[in-house]
């Protein structure tokens, strides 16, 4: 991997739950005062890793957009018989079980026409689920303050794997708060990009869900209790 010259920038603050970047302190010392960025020419498509994946989101991408929906990632998945995996949601986030079922009829009456997997498979469409990937900018805005893990497609300052609590965006770059500070991450760097399923994730999620009234008391009390025992085993 090619290199350039470190370029340091303004610290950011903890990035906290609610909390939002302070502003550049004139004193730059201390253990959050280095963020260094390195030029490269790596680039990434956390929605469509693969050129077959690429493709199928070229096809049901349109599709699900004018039913009002947002294409959140695709993957065919390999096995005895291939799957091909759609998540999406609202523009508001979340999604419905009934909502699920129509991209899928929608989009495989245009699989059926385009025709392009020579191969039997699986259409499978879900939600990106509680602890979710993060495939687009606004992902790392929306869950700034909750616990994530990134991962590189190439080495940063010796490292591929950045585990922390998200600090937001400034312009292209993703914000992760780490043991030895703050870092930013272009986000054309990343390869891989998911929130961690910690207890106060799920609450909120949960919470959300139940304040849209898309979830019950009785169900929100039996979730949030199954989601604990699993944190502590």
């Amino acid at each position: 991997m090619q290199t350039h010259p470190a370029k340091r920038i303004s610290p950011f603050n903890s990035g906290a739950l609610g909390s939002k970047p302070d502003a550049p302190p004139g004193n730059i010392d201390g253990p959050r005062a280095r963020f260094f960025v390195f030029e490269s020419q790596m680039s990434n498509d956390l929605i469509a890793k693969t050129a077959i994946d690429r493709r199928m989101a070229e096809i049901i991408t349109p599709v699900i957009e004018d039913m009002g929906f947002e294409l959140v990632r695709v993957r065919l998945m390999g096995g005895k018989t291939n799957t091909l995996q759609i998540m999406a949601e609202t523009p508001e986030g979340g999604i419905e079980v009934d909502q699920c079922a129509d991209i899928s009829n929608a989009v495989s009456a245009v699989l059926d026409v385009e025709d392009p997997l020579t191969d039997a498979y699986t259409l499978e469409v879900s939600s990106p689920g509680i602890d979710r990937p993060l495939t687009r900018l606004k992902d790392f805005e929306e869950f700034e303050g909750y616990e994530a893990k990134l991962e590189t497609s190439e080495m940063i300052d010796g490292r591929k794997r950045f585990k922390g609590v998200l600090a937001g965006v400034e312009d292209n770059d993703v914000l992760i708060n780490i043991e030895e500070g703050t870092v930013g991450l272009q986000f054309d760097w990343l390869a891989d990009a998911k929130l961690v399923l910690t207890d106060e994730l799920i609450k909120d999620m949960l919470k959300a869900r139940k304040d849209a009234g898309t979830l019950k008391e009785d169900q929100f009390d039996e979730i949030e209790t199954a989601g604990s025992e699993s944190e502590e085993d």
